[in-house]
């Protein structure tokens, strides 16, 4: 019988839906056996009838992501109270709508990589299906208690990226034999296979954008909706070389190209979305960007320092991420854009000394959670395999031999 794993993410930020896209990739290879890799949209089993699109013309995350394009981030660590508050009001249907979705899908087992809904998750799986292995993947740094990521008094494995969760699991009554350290985020497996670029290659790139090689540069990138405050970041670094990653935000990147050019100051390449992160920054020296998890760890693993923010306006489950560049020397924070020029001179002050700190971060994490979670399906207990194939829209990966 092929086992059946499913992967919970939604679209909240690009993070979760990325991370499951990188685990979907490399786990059949990993498995060393047949094996049905699922990504469930938890929105689409919540709303499979797509009512709060035809009502509000976007789908639930849209809104959130909405609010991080235009930097309206300030009050959201009393709207996540708000959040889970209505969560523990709605979990007698947020139970029997999953319990529903399990019972038809019928997973031999489930990896959570999103937050808030975790206890709904997994009461539903084990009401639907008794023994089925859990775990729960935090895609951030540090859990944000109580009730964020980590679920106390629950039997499913929690897989975190740093000490800090690992000790923040254990506080909470995890029981030891379920926390599992890996080294790092989940990244996809492009950034663990990377062609060292030559110099000359480098050069060719860095002109082809209108950029000048062998000034240092910085590549700008707030995730994949942009962020009005790159605006400010160009204004503020005009003698800074600059590449500016806007992502989907076309209104940013025009706006950005509109931007006149100081005399004698630094040439800027402004880019839409891109599916080619890796490249870029392959051809920059240094990341400056908010302090998600995803985006410093990217840049962590490709060698570059990083320049972040930490203020009134950081989303609080991203406050920890700001101090794991000071504890690791990975770069610099700064209060405020107004400070980041600053934040700038102290970094490439000592370029070389910066990146090779960043150097000595070694991130595998991808393959150790496949590893992982590989393990837990030898837990599940034997049944009548799942329905095959899966419903439209459900994206299904396989090891070759089982095709």
């Amino acid at each position: 019988m092929i086992p059946t794993l499913d992967l919970v993410y939604f679209n909240a930020g690009g993070g979760h839906r990325a991370a499951a896209q990188a685990l979907q990739a490399v786990l059949p290879q990993r498995a060393g056996r047949p094996l049905r890799v699922r990504l469930v949209n938890l929105m689409e089993v919540l709303d499979a009838q797509d009512r709060f699109r035809r009502l509000t013309g976007m789908a639930p995350e849209d809104v959130y992501n909405r609010r991080l394009a235009r930097g309206w981030t300030l009050g959201l660590a009393q709207e996540l109270k708000l959040l889970q508050a209505t969560l523990r009001l709605a979990h007698p249907w947020l139970l029997r709508t999953l319990q529903a979705h399990w019972a038809e899908t019928r997973p031999d087992a489930v990896v959570s990589l999103i937050p808030n809904f975790n206890r709904a998750l997994y009461e539903s799986v084990q009401a639907a299906r008794p023994g089925t292995p859990c775990a729960t993947v935090l895609t951030d740094l540090a859990d944000h208690p109580p009730h964020f990521w980590i679920e106390p008094g629950q039997d499913q494995h929690i897989v975190c990226g740093t000490e800090r969760a690992v000790q923040q699991a254990l506080a909470q009554g995890v029981a030891p034999h379920n926390v599992h350290r890996v080294s790092g985020m989940i990244l996809r497996p492009a950034f663990h296979a990377v062609t060292p670029l030559a110099e000359v290659a480098r050069a060719e790139a860095l002109r082809a954008l209108g950029l000048q090689p062998g000034r240092p540069t910085g590549l700008v990138m707030f995730g994949g909706q942009g962020s009005m405050q790159m605006l400010r970041i160009a204004r503020s670094l005009p003698q800074v070389q600059l590449i500016l990653v806007c992502g989907h935000n076309a209104a940013l990147a025009e706006r950005l190209r509109a931007l006149p050019q100081p005399d004698g100051g630094a040439a800027r390449a402004v880019l839409g979305f891109t599916a080619d992160v890796v490249h870029y920054m392959q051809l920059a020296d240094f990341f400056v960007g908010k302090p998600g998890p995803g985006s410093l760890s990217e840049a962590v693993q490709m060698g570059l320092p990083v320049i972040t923010f930490e203020n009134r306006w950081t989303m609080p489950q991203e406050r920890y991420n700001a101090q794991w560049v000071r504890e690791l020397g990975l770069g610099e924070v700064v209060p405020s854009v107004r400070a980041i020029a600053g934040g700038v001179a102290r970094l490439l002050a000592d370029l070389p000394a910066a990146q090779a700190r960043v150097r000595r971060v070694h991130n595998q994490a991808v393959f150790e959670v496949a590893d992982l979670v590989a393990g837990l399906l030898e837990q599940a207990p034997a049944r009548a395999p799942a329905p095959w194939p899966q419903a439209e829209g459900v994206p299904v990966a396989m090891a070759p031999a089982a095709r």
